[in-house]
């Protein structure tokens, strides 16, 4: 026997024995994976992805008969929504879907996978054996906003992919017009489109951190999501009251429709940067705050 082994602490020693070691990389990435397979396998999650996908499918099918009547299909192509445009060219339906989805659908969905990340671990009782095993409270913690933030990105290309598809399926495709009046390539309009879709997934950050601290709070999963939802319906309130203007830049979902800016030509990055700011602002106080509230939780069942 070495010194080193000699000198080993007991406990250590055993969790050498039988093969346990402390958590790397890639047994993090593992916990990662896994976790976000398990969130994609819940049926909750799948009925929420369909109701993101048919949205577009909605919207494209409702322009398509407004048109096929030989009414207009908007009023003036102005504001995020786009929807004036769709039918000159169907990549304008992703524009349209991203803006329809974002105020309620998108961070309602995200809002209910981040309040059920520990809750309904909690309220399952898997909690607790989840930190019987090597991750430890932290390191699971950044698991589930990690996988959190996994998710408002599949999410948010979920209803990009479904408008692309019904946006090609049911108008022509082409050159688009900016929100300047320039024209730009099919091409570069994709490329835009993908920007949009990650500047969406990119304002979620924020909901997702308040959800993930609310889970915390509570062993109940559907109180933590109600909470959620519910504190999400009181900010796109609060964020409509003009008295209310001076705090309204410090809603999270303030700046949400700024992507808006990246369909004009040259790109308007005031309004974008000052959301990815503010939300970073909300990951960095919720995250901290469930950082605290978790590894001082009493877990007994």
């Amino acid at each position: 026997m070495s010194r080193a082994e000699l000198t080993e602490p007991p406990a250590q020693a055993a969790k050498t024995a039988v093969g346990v070691r402390t958590p790397t990389p890639l047994w993090t990435l593992g916990l990662l994976r896994n976790e976000l397979g398990t969130t994609l396998r819940r049926w909750r999650t799948i009925a929420l992805l369909a109701v993101l996908a048919a949205v577009p499918v909605l919207v494209g099918i409702a322009v398509k008969i407004e048109t096929s009547d030989g009414s207009s299909a908007g009023g003036g192509g102005e504001g995020p929504a786009f929807i004036a445009q769709i039918t000159n060219n169907g990549l304008f339906l992703v524009f349209t879907a991203l803006a329809a989805t974002l105020p309620f659908f998108l961070p309602m969905a995200v809002g209910v996978v981040a309040g059920d990340a520990i809750a309904g671990e909690a309220n399952a009782g898997t909690l607790r054996y989840l930190l019987v095993a090597p991750a430890g409270r932290t390191r699971l913690l950044i698991t589930k906003y990690a996988t959190t933030l996994a998710f408002c990105v599949i999410a948010t290309l979920v209803v990009a992919t479904s408008a692309l598809i019904v946006g090609a399926l049911l108008f022509p495709l082409g050159e688009l017009t900016t929100i300047s009046g320039t024209r730009i390539s099919f091409g570069e309009g994709l490329g835009r489109a993908l920007l949009i879709a990650l500047a969406v997934a990119a304002s979620l950050i924020g909901i997702a951190a308040l959800g993930l601290f609310v889970s915390t709070l509570t062993n109940s999963g559907i109180a933590a999501m109600a909470t959620t939802v519910g504190l999400l319906i009181t900010v796109q309130i609060l964020d409509q009251i003009p008295q209310l203007h001076a705090i309204q830049p410090y809603f999270f979902s303030h700046y949400w429709l700024s992507f808006a800016d990246l369909m004009r030509d040259p790109v308007y990055w005031d309004d974008l940067i000052r959301n990815l700011q503010l939300q970073g602002l909300y990951a960095a106080v919720f995250g901290a705050a469930a950082w605290a509230r978790f590894t001082a939780k009493d877990i007994t069942a």
